[in-house]
């Protein structure tokens, strides 16, 4: 996309009740908030003939029955301008056995369609196996919210898995509350609550959870089960309240009417949020195995509650390692043992609650919209923008610029990593076992395997991840506190600590791991080593190391931000920086020490993301930029090309720098502080350093020679004055590597304002 970008959704939508209604509309709402969209459009479908409503985001309707409003609904999309076309499937939404009305609208789109589906059955009957499969095949990509629903898809029905993404259930972005404050205002207070929500129906089994409390409150004397939901829409034009009577009933019969409480209401989102709040346990004993996704289970588990569940499948991924507790079908017995004992047991619950909700901060509802927009920009053919700051017609910079952004090559990165890590050198293109590993490396390495992790990413093979993660932990060295560095080829460890550098950069890479990676076990892994290796750090003197843990606390404070030892040491950090700068600057020389060194642009950067994610202090952004403003106009040269500092000057004491050596760990340090600049201050001048300095690896250079390979992803390790270094070391590899992956996140957001002009996010007005 060249523009601000356009999407259109059809499912149901709010004011309609039922789960399908909330997750478009919230998915609509979150995706219109982030910058660059344009509009976010539903076409609505419309159940036997009712109509609703409707709010201004639905542009369209379809009369379930109607197959003319499909095939009228796709002739409009096509003519609408929208880039994607995002379809919410759930078999019973649309008409026709087994819904296949739809392909009425997905055989006639000529815009890119994603499909994301909301149920996938294991045993398809024949009409159900011909309708997904032939979605599938209209489809650019289909998504599915569990891993389940991915193995489903690609051995039940043949779905490749590069067309398979797996994109969470979304939550609201809601603070970690104890429940006693919420309990007073909605009337339960001095009570423990036991909470279901959602629209009542037999698959609930609401029934499992009544019978199971008398057990309950042989232990917990106290305790309340509130149900809070209308009957599903559809049972009740089937069967009126039956269901919801026979529950009351049952209540009466047990005698345990003042424990069991029924609010016979859909409610707003701010409602449900203070229900949530006041609950202690959440309980959700469904009845059937191959529930693949549950909006109340998301919500609950987002915003940090303990979960009691039957085993379904949605249950099973989310609730394994401790994260909430899992109980047999129908087993009333079980049900209320371990709901009573969760009662009885309040550190045990406290811990599930922020285990939950430290799991659930990639699920909040712009961190989900965002991977739908990156699916959705990749899936349209976004091509990146490029403009004078590439061009140099005699060696094909920009050509080879606009190769690379298209590209994954990974095969020579991959070729340094043996069973113990990422290589520090090479001779050539061949690895070098001679110098053996070190922990920079292996710390850049898992920076890159997150990098690769993002939505439009090709990522990294898991075993490589864990390799990399393994090496970190395996050089922790718990007796003093820090992390060793280099490692011989026969794995001894060649020094007893490493350098403060060393220790920050692993810091940095387990930060973001906490923060983004996929797997639940290895981020709380990082969580934790890097908790126990931060400490330490407020005794450093080095800048960088000051920088690189501050990058990797930026993402570390994402994740626990009421860690108030975290906080401290971040202000530390961040001001020690302020005062490095303070008491070296002069109206020539703008920058935190007597000469420069490497990765510095670092140092700015660390500032930057410091000021956007903390918000202490506004002197913190304006350090950082004015630093980075002074250190690129060094790095440029009349010629307008990118000039790193280079390797011969480190040292030397405010003297001009010299030319050589210049190293690629330079351009991919200036690329990430560009970044971090443009979303503090939104200049396009910003835009033009970075792919200046990206443009360097191709060949917008002093010497006019190209760096990297683009058929194997190998870079070489410097500019020397007469050539570029034709040895292809680790440091390098990633450091290309992260490069591409910062521009290409970059390009998909170029468009957009600067972060602290966003709007601020519109509340969600129902539940699921």
């Amino acid at each position: 996309m060249s523009g601000p970008s356009r999407f259109a959704l059809v499912g149901n939508s709010l004011p309609r009740r039922c789960g399908i209604a909330t997750f478009t509309t919230d998915l609509q709402r979150a995706l219109e908030q982030l910058p660059a969209c344009a509009q976010c459009s539903i076409v609505a479908m419309n159940d036997a003939g009712r109509s609703y409503d409707y709010p201004a985001a639905v542009r369209l309707q379809i009369d379930d029955r109607s197959l003319p409003d499909y095939a009228s609904a796709a002739n409009a999309l096509n003519r609408s301008g929208c880039d994607v076309v995002s379809l919410q499937h759930e078999f019973g939404i649309f008409g026709g056995e087994a819904g296949s009305h739809i392909l009425a609208l997905t055989s006639r789109l000529t815009v890119p369609l994603v499909t994301t589906f909301h149920t996938v059955i294991e045993r398809p009957s024949p009409a159900q196996r011909r309708v997904v499969g032939e979605i599938v095949a209209a489809c650019a990509r289909v998504v599915t919210m569990a891993e389940k629903g991915r193995d489903l898809l690609r051995t039940v029905y043949q779905v490749e898995s590069d067309k398979i993404e797996v994109i969470a259930h979304g939550t609201p972005d809601g603070p970690f509350i104890d429940p006693d404050e919420a309990k007073h205002a909605l009337g339960f207070a001095g009570r423990q609550v036991i909470l279901t929500f959602g629209l009542l129906s037999p698959s609930k089994g609401i029934e499992i959870m009544i019978n199971a409390m008398p057990e309950i409150l042989k232990s917990n004397t106290t305790a309340v089960y509130v149900v809070l939901g209308a009957t599903h829409p559809n049972l009740v034009r089937e069967q009126g309240e039956t269901y919801r009577n026979g529950l009351m009933a049952r209540v009466r019969a047990l005698g345990i009417d003042e424990h069991v409480v029924f609010l016979e209401r859909f409610v707003d989102q701010a409602t449900l949020l203070r229900f949530i709040s006041m609950c202690d346990v959440y309980a959700t004993p469904y009845l059937n195995a191959a529930q693949m996704t549950s909006g109340t289970l998301a919500y609950s588990f987002g915003l940090g509650k303990a979960v009691i569940s039957t085993p379904y499948w949605h249950a099973r991924e989310l609730l394994a390692d401790g994260r909430g507790v899992l109980v047999p079908f129908g087993d009333v017995g079980a049900l209320g043992r371990e709901t009573a004992a969760l009662l009885s047991d309040a550190p045990r619950r406290l811990a599930m609650r922020q285990r939950a909700y430290a799991s659930g901060r990639p699920m909040i509802w712009p961190r989900i919209a965002e991977r739908y927009r990156a699916l959705f920009e990749q899936v349209s053919g976004d091509n990146p923008r490029h403009d004078a700051a590439h061009r140099n017609p005699g060696n094909g910079a920009a050509r080879r610029v606009a190769q690379a952004v298209s590209a994954s090559p990974l095969t020579h990165f991959v070729a340094l990593c043996d069973d113990t890590g990422l290589l520090q050198h090479a001779v050539h293109g061949v690895a070098d076992r001679a110098h053996g590993y070190c922990t920079d490396d292996n710390a850049r390495a898992l920076l890159l395997a997150g990098a690769l992790d993002r939505a439009g990413e090709a990522s990294l093979p898991e075993v490589l991840t864990n390799r990399f993660a393994a090496f970190l932990q395996h050089a922790w060295n718990p007796e003093c506190r820090r992390f060793h560095n280099f490692m011989s080829f026969d794995r001894r460890w060649l020094d007893e600590a490493g350098s403060e550098d060393s220790h920050g950069r692993a810091l940095w890479a387990l930060g973001e791991c906490a923060r983004s990676d996929h797997d639940p076990a290895r981020r709380r892994w990082a969580a934790a080593l890097f908790a126990a290796a931060l400490p330490v750090t407020e005794l450093f003197q080095s800048p960088r190391a000051w920088s690189f843990v501050l990058l990797g606390l930026d993402g570390y404070c994402s994740v626990f931000p009421e860690h108030s030892g975290a906080r401290h040491i971040r202000e530390r950090l961040a001001n020690q920086l302020l005062e490095s700068l303070a008491a070296a600057e002069t109206p020539d020389w703008e920058w935190f020490e007597d000469g420069l060194a490497y990765d510095n642009a670092r140092l700015p950067q660390a500032l930057l993301v410091t000021g956007r994610s903390s918000g202490a202090r506004r002197e913190y952004a304006d350090s950082g930029l004015r630093s980075l403003r002074w250190l690129m106009r060094l790095q440029t040269t009349p010629a307008g090309r990118f000039r790193p500092f280079g390797s011969k000057s480190f040292g030397a004491k405010r003297s001009h720098p010299l030319t050589f050596d210049q190293q690629p760990v330079e351009a991919a340090a200036s690329i990430g502080a560009c970044i971090a600049a443009w979303h503090t201050d939104g200049a396009d001048a910003w835009r033009v350093d970075a792919e200046r300095s990206f443009a360097w690896f191709f060949g917008d250079n002093d010497l006019a020679v190209p760096l990297v390979d683009l058929d194997t992803g190998s870079c070489r390790d410097g500019l020397h004055p007469d050539r570029a270094n034709e040895n292809r070391g680790g440091e390098s590899a990633v450091s290309y590597l992260l490069s591409l992956t910062d521009m290409r996140q970059f390009h998909r957001c170029m468009t957009a304002p600067p972060i602290h002009h966003a709007r601020p996010r519109a509340g969600r007005e129902d539940h699921a």
